[in-house]
Protein backbone atom coordinates (compact mmCIF):
# COMPACT_ATOMS: atom_id res chain seq x y z
CA UNK A 1 0.00 0.00 0.00
CA UNK A 2 1.44 3.38 -1.01
CA UNK A 3 0.50 6.59 0.69
CA UNK A 4 0.48 8.48 -2.59
CA UNK A 5 -2.16 6.85 -4.69
CA UNK A 6 -2.22 3.09 -5.01
CA UNK A 7 -4.13 1.60 -2.13
CA UNK A 8 -5.28 -1.68 -0.72
CA UNK A 9 -8.73 -2.03 0.77
CA UNK A 10 -11.71 0.20 -0.01
CA UNK A 11 -11.32 2.73 -2.81
CA UNK A 12 -10.92 6.35 -1.80
CA UNK A 13 -14.16 7.31 -3.56
CA UNK A 14 -16.18 4.85 -1.49
CA UNK A 15 -14.46 6.00 1.69
CA UNK A 16 -15.23 9.66 0.88
CA UNK A 17 -18.87 8.68 0.29
CA UNK A 18 -18.90 6.99 3.69
CA UNK A 19 -17.35 10.07 5.33
CA UNK A 20 -20.14 12.17 3.80
CA UNK A 21 -22.59 10.06 5.81
CA UNK A 22 -20.59 10.59 9.00
CA UNK A 23 -18.77 7.24 9.04
CA UNK A 24 -15.83 7.80 11.38
CA UNK A 25 -14.40 4.37 10.51
CA UNK A 26 -13.99 5.44 6.89
CA UNK A 27 -12.30 8.62 8.08
CA UNK A 28 -9.92 6.55 10.19
CA UNK A 29 -8.97 4.47 7.14
CA UNK A 30 -8.30 7.64 5.12
CA UNK A 31 -6.25 9.07 7.98
CA UNK A 32 -4.16 5.90 8.23
CA UNK A 33 -3.71 5.88 4.47
CA UNK A 34 -2.73 9.53 3.95
CA UNK A 35 -1.56 11.04 7.24
CA UNK A 36 2.09 10.26 6.53
CA UNK A 37 2.14 12.16 3.22
CA UNK A 38 0.17 15.07 4.71
CA UNK A 39 2.58 15.28 7.63
CA UNK A 40 5.62 14.98 5.34
CA UNK A 41 4.49 17.83 3.09
CA UNK A 42 3.66 20.06 6.08
CA UNK A 43 6.97 19.27 7.76
CA UNK A 44 8.91 19.97 4.57
CA UNK A 45 7.29 23.40 4.16
CA UNK A 46 7.27 24.40 7.84
CA UNK A 47 10.40 22.68 9.10
CA UNK A 48 8.83 22.23 12.52
CA UNK A 49 7.11 19.08 13.77
CA UNK A 50 4.59 20.84 16.03
CA UNK A 51 3.40 23.16 13.27
CA UNK A 52 3.28 20.22 10.83
CA UNK A 53 1.09 18.28 13.28
CA UNK A 54 -1.25 21.28 13.52
CA UNK A 55 -1.56 21.42 9.73
CA UNK A 56 -2.11 17.65 9.63
CA UNK A 57 -5.01 18.03 12.06
CA UNK A 58 -6.46 21.01 10.14
CA UNK A 59 -6.37 19.17 6.81
CA UNK A 60 -8.14 16.08 8.14
CA UNK A 61 -10.68 18.17 10.07
CA UNK A 62 -11.43 20.00 6.82
CA UNK A 63 -11.91 16.65 5.06
CA UNK A 64 -14.19 15.43 7.86
CA UNK A 65 -16.30 18.59 7.93
CA UNK A 66 -16.53 19.02 4.18
CA UNK A 67 -15.71 15.84 2.23
CA UNK A 68 -17.63 17.23 -0.75
CA UNK A 69 -14.72 19.56 -1.57
CA UNK A 70 -12.83 16.56 -2.98
CA UNK A 71 -13.86 15.81 -6.55
CA UNK A 72 -12.64 12.37 -7.66
CA UNK A 73 -13.20 13.28 -11.31
CA UNK A 74 -10.42 15.89 -11.04
CA UNK A 75 -7.77 13.60 -9.56
CA UNK A 76 -6.71 11.26 -6.78
CA UNK A 77 -7.15 11.95 -3.08
CA UNK A 78 -3.47 11.67 -2.12
CA UNK A 79 -2.18 14.41 -4.41
CA UNK A 80 -5.24 16.57 -3.60
CA UNK A 81 -4.48 16.28 0.12
CA UNK A 82 -0.82 17.10 -0.57
CA UNK A 83 -1.79 20.33 -2.35
CA UNK A 84 -4.27 21.28 0.39
CA UNK A 85 -1.55 20.59 2.96
CA UNK A 86 1.00 22.66 1.09
CA UNK A 87 -1.40 25.60 0.92
CA UNK A 88 -2.25 25.33 4.64
CA UNK A 89 1.43 25.06 5.54
CA UNK A 90 2.31 28.12 3.46
CA UNK A 91 -0.51 30.04 5.18
CA UNK A 92 0.87 28.96 8.55
CA UNK A 93 4.38 29.94 7.48
CA UNK A 94 3.22 33.42 6.51
CA UNK A 95 1.39 33.89 9.82
CA UNK A 96 4.22 32.54 11.90
CA UNK A 97 5.64 34.62 14.71
CA UNK A 98 8.35 33.31 17.00
CA UNK A 99 6.39 31.95 19.95
CA UNK A 100 8.93 29.98 21.93
CA UNK A 101 12.61 29.70 22.61
CA UNK A 102 14.53 26.73 21.28
CA UNK A 103 15.07 25.52 24.85
CA UNK A 104 11.29 25.28 25.36
CA UNK A 105 10.68 22.93 22.43
CA UNK A 106 10.02 19.31 23.34
CA UNK A 107 10.48 16.69 20.65
CA UNK A 108 8.47 13.50 20.90
CA UNK A 109 9.25 10.64 18.54
CA UNK A 110 7.50 7.30 18.37
CA UNK A 111 8.93 4.88 15.80
CA UNK A 112 6.52 3.80 13.07
CA UNK A 113 8.52 1.30 11.04
CA UNK A 114 5.74 0.36 8.61
CA UNK A 115 4.94 4.01 7.96
CA UNK A 116 8.63 4.79 7.51
CA UNK A 117 8.96 1.98 4.98
CA UNK A 118 5.98 3.33 3.02
CA UNK A 119 7.34 6.86 3.13
CA UNK A 120 10.73 5.59 2.02
CA UNK A 121 9.25 3.75 -0.99
CA UNK A 122 7.12 6.76 -1.91
CA UNK A 123 10.07 9.13 -1.60
CA UNK A 124 12.21 6.86 -3.83
CA UNK A 125 9.52 7.08 -6.50
CA UNK A 126 9.32 10.85 -6.17
CA UNK A 127 13.11 11.32 -6.16
CA UNK A 128 13.43 9.13 -9.24
CA UNK A 129 10.77 11.16 -11.05
CA UNK A 130 12.42 14.44 -10.01
CA UNK A 131 15.78 13.22 -11.34
CA UNK A 132 14.29 12.56 -14.79
CA UNK A 133 12.57 15.96 -15.04
CA UNK A 134 14.15 18.81 -16.98
CA UNK A 135 16.12 21.03 -14.58
CA UNK A 136 13.93 24.12 -15.13
CA UNK A 137 10.76 22.14 -14.41
CA UNK A 138 12.23 20.54 -11.28
CA UNK A 139 13.50 23.91 -10.01
CA UNK A 140 10.08 25.55 -10.43
CA UNK A 141 8.40 22.66 -8.59
CA UNK A 142 10.93 22.71 -5.76
CA UNK A 143 10.58 26.47 -5.33
CA UNK A 144 6.80 26.16 -5.17
CA UNK A 145 6.53 23.16 -2.89
CA UNK A 146 9.63 23.26 -0.74
CA UNK A 147 10.30 26.97 -0.48
CA UNK A 148 6.61 27.94 -0.40
CA UNK A 149 6.94 30.51 -3.17
CA UNK A 150 3.93 31.57 -5.25
CA UNK A 151 3.99 31.26 -9.03
CA UNK A 152 4.47 35.03 -9.28
CA UNK A 153 7.38 34.96 -6.83
CA UNK A 154 9.02 32.13 -8.79
CA UNK A 155 8.62 34.04 -12.05
CA UNK A 156 10.21 37.12 -10.49
CA UNK A 157 13.06 35.12 -8.96
CA UNK A 158 13.87 33.20 -12.16
CA UNK A 159 13.10 35.97 -14.65
CA UNK A 160 10.78 33.63 -16.57
CA UNK A 161 7.25 34.56 -17.71
CA UNK A 162 4.47 33.63 -15.27
CA UNK A 163 2.76 31.39 -17.85
CA UNK A 164 5.99 29.44 -18.34
CA UNK A 165 6.32 28.86 -14.60
CA UNK A 166 2.71 27.69 -14.33
CA UNK A 167 3.18 25.32 -17.28
CA UNK A 168 6.38 23.88 -15.81
CA UNK A 169 4.81 23.29 -12.40
CA UNK A 170 1.70 21.72 -13.89
CA UNK A 171 3.81 19.43 -16.09
CA UNK A 172 5.92 18.42 -13.10
CA UNK A 173 2.83 17.69 -11.02
CA UNK A 174 1.34 15.57 -13.80
CA UNK A 175 4.59 13.61 -14.03
CA UNK A 176 4.60 13.03 -10.27
CA UNK A 177 0.93 12.04 -10.36
CA UNK A 178 1.63 9.37 -12.98
CA UNK A 179 4.55 8.02 -10.95
CA UNK A 180 2.54 7.96 -7.73
CA UNK A 181 -0.45 6.24 -9.30
CA UNK A 182 1.72 3.56 -10.94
Amino acid sequence: MSSLGTTEGPADASLISAVRTGDSGAMAVLYDRYSSIVYSVALRVLGESGAAEDVLQEVFMQLWRNPGRFDASRGSLGPWLAVITRNRAIDALRKRHPESDVEDVIISVEPDLAGEAERSRAMKKVRSALETMPAAQRLALEMAFFEGLTHTEIAAKTGEPLGTIKTRIRGALLTLRKVCEA
